[in-house]
């Protein structure tokens, strides 16, 4: 259930009207990495959280309820950003300029060059914002398909890489953009952006055994292995050297890989070094953790008589008055 206050999140403002940047600004309307995407990327994943993880659940919806609060503003920033257009675009009987502010051939001849790269942004919405982003593709729910996963510890790093995508877009839109107001606007939904980085990250470490992410376990002669796979400078690094960051397991760097895979019958003779478990111990994981996940999601769901609300309503309890010509009730069954 969704309450609509008319009142936004943030009380964008704007110094002036600026087509250029709100062109610019649809990318966080209509964009694979704005707020549209965001909100119906968390809301899909919610569905699938409610019954064996109902915190979680209750984490997804209160932020993707607000992403559709953030495209709320981006949507109220990019009308102010168009003020007058839409009016000037209705004096269909003179030939006059699009906006006061457009004085000049070549303003009007700039804007009827964006006009062609974002044909919608003016001839088609009139001057309003549009679900696309800032070169007029459409919206697409290609974006987010991806995304949910089914599983919550791949679900939650999905966000955690989409929150920072996000935040950069904002980051690069502050640099096309001199109205303070604006940027104030832009501020307050980059700050938001790495509050929900923390947040996601902070539910992932609340999930028992979420490395690697999924249930099955890595194969143990594979899991520490580093491949030198390009010639020229070779670094090494933590991402090659010392111990692995989740698994904990010493990092065997090939110097060689060629001569590494002739050796080794195309890996398939390679031995376990260095590996935090055995293959053997790595097969009772997959046993263990598809145990636990599966009753995780069992344990919380309700094969008949299902509800969604909680708690749920019996079905026998629940009486419809039926208006008969004596006024009396009648049991609906």
């Amino acid at each position: 259930m969704f309450y609509h206050i008319k009142e936004l999140q943030f009380n964008a403002r704007v110094s002036k009207p600026d087509p250029a940047f709100a062109s610019l600004l649809l990318e966080q309307f209509g964009g694979a990495n704005g707020e549209l995407a965001a909100a119906l990327r968390y809301f899909g994943q919610a569905f699938g959280a409610k019954k064996p993880y109902p915190d979680k659940y209750d984490l997804l919806m209160d932020i993707a309820t607000e992403e559709f609060s953030h495209l709320e503003i981006v949507g109220a920033t990019i009308q102010m950003l168009l003020t007058g257009i839409n009016g000037d675009l209705k004096n269909a009987a003179e030939k006059s300029e699009i906006m006061q502010m457009l004085n000049g051939k070549g303003a009007k001849e700039e804007v009827i060059h964006n006009a062609m790269v974002a044909p919608q942004f003016l001839v088609g919405s009139g001057g309003g914002p549009c679900y696309t982003n800032s070169q007029g593709v459409p919206w697409t729910a290609a974006y987010i398909n991806g995304d949910a996963q089914g599983d919550l510890t791949a679900d939650l790093r999905s966000n955690i890489g989409a929150e920072t995508r996000a935040k950069l877009v904002y980051e690069y839109l502050l640099q096309y953009t001199e109205d303070v107001y604006v940027k104030e606007t832009l501020r307050f939904l980059m700050a938001r952006e790495v509050a929900h980085f923390q947040m996601f990250e902070a539910a992932l470490e609340t999930i028992p055994q979420n490395f690697p992410p999924g249930v099955l376990q890595a194969d143990p002669r594979f899991s520490n292995t580093y491949f030198n796979m390009s010639s020229g400078n070779d670094y090494r690094g933590p991402w090659n050297q010392g111990v692995s960051s989740r698994l904990g397991e010493p990092f065997q760097y090939v110097e060689d890989p060629i001569a590494h895979v002739m050796a080794t019958n195309g890996l398939t003779e390679q031995k376990v070094v260095g590996a935090s478990h055995t293959m053997k111990e790595a097969n009772a994981m997959d046993r263990e953790l598809s145990t636990i996940r599966s009753n995780e999601v069992d344990a919380a769901s309700v094969k008949e008589d299902m509800s969604w609300n909680t708690p749920a309503y019996d079905p026998t309890t629940i009486h419809a008055l039926e208006t008969k010509g004596n006024g009396r009730s009648k049991k609906v069954k």
